[in-house]
């Protein structure tokens, strides 16, 4: 009975210690990546859709083009503007968007994901 002040002094220490690592990162915050376009991006007056759109529902837009494509054989995507543009994402996207690199990677490594888009598909050739 008379560790009982070293065994919480020995806790506290240990808890200090394992929770260092999240009260060090708190309020820390990493800007989001700032994506390099293509000319040909850039020139484009809208993409498939709107901007917000794009970034947070691309992966779901691929899922869908690729389930109508392989499982239903629809290739044209009607868009919410009501233009029709082909599914295809190394025919279509990577037209504008052709620098892997410089344009998917930075995003992706940024939220730490791993899209499989590429086990299936051949890399673009990069634009130095």
């Amino acid at each position: 009975m008379y560790d009982k002040p070293k065994i919480v002094t020995g806790l506290v220490i240990f808890f200090v210690i394992l929770a260092f690592p999240f009260w060090y990162n708190m309020g820390a915050k990493t800007p989001a990546p700032e994506l390099e376009l293509t000319e040909k991006a850039q020139e484009a007056e809208t993409c498939i859709e709107d901007t917000d759109f794009m970034t947070r529902e691309h992966m779901q837009l691929l899922n869908e083009w690729r389930d109508e494509v392989v499982r239903n054989g629809n290739r044209i995507y009607v868009a919410k503007d009501g233009e029709e543009h082909v599914a295809s994402l190394t025919s279509n996207c990577m037209d504008c968007h052709s620098n892997k690199a410089d344009f998917c990677d930075r995003c992706h490594d940024y939220v730490s994901v791993d899209p499989y888009c590429w086990d299936c598909h051949t890399y673009p050739e990069e634009n130095n």
